[in-house]
């Protein structure tokens, strides 16, 4: 899929003009589709442009006791499952604990979605989001650093035990 950005449009060849509408076409089809399917299920939120110019829709399960935020990308049909997706519960009235986040790296699905799960914090007045760093991030750490540190949280970590928390507070 070739999408160009304004200025490459510009510059490029008629044949890649019609190409990237073409694919631009596709894409839109392609959300009409899934977002008639994900409406029958989940609430959806908004729909969303990532860095690579591909269009998602964002949706959401709260049932007052657990939070997701999920992401369909709009390249494929939907299947029933999500392509990206932060799952939390709430610890109390108000914290939400981030207890996983599932999907591909580098896509800037993660941070779609955090923007998304900070909003809805706000919007059901919750002060906190937490979450902790175990063994099992090891291996990708500095990117979790990363990523978090970009949103806003608060992040520590024990390295000698291989223990981290992170800590979000819109009025920090």
């Amino acid at each position: 899929m070739v999408l160009l950005t304004r200025e490459r449009v510009l510059e490029e060849k008629p044949e890649l003009l019609k190409q990237s509408l073409e694919d631009l076409e596709f894409q839109v089809f392609r959300m009409q589709e899934n977002l008639k399917e994900i409406a029958k299920r989940w609430q959806v939120i908004g729909i969303e442009q990532t860095k690579e110019e591909k269009w998602v829709i964002v949706y959401l399960l709260d049932d007052g006791s657990s939070c997701k935020i999920m992401l369909n990308d709009c390249e494929s049909a939907y299947r029933g499952m999500w392509d990206f997706s932060i799952q939390a519960k709430y610890e109390d009235p108000h914290t939400i604990h981030i207890g996983d986040i599932k999907g591909e790296e580098n896509k800037g699905y993660g941070s779609i979605c955090m923007n998304y799960l900070k909003n809805h914090a706000k919007s059901q007045n919750v002060q906190y989001i937490k979450g902790d760093l175990a063994e099992r991030d090891w291996d990708h750490l500095d990117r979790l650093i990363h990523f978090y540190s970009k949103h806003d949280f608060h992040v520590h970590v024990d390295y000698d035990q291989k223990f981290g928390e992170i800590k979000w507070n819109p009025s920090y």
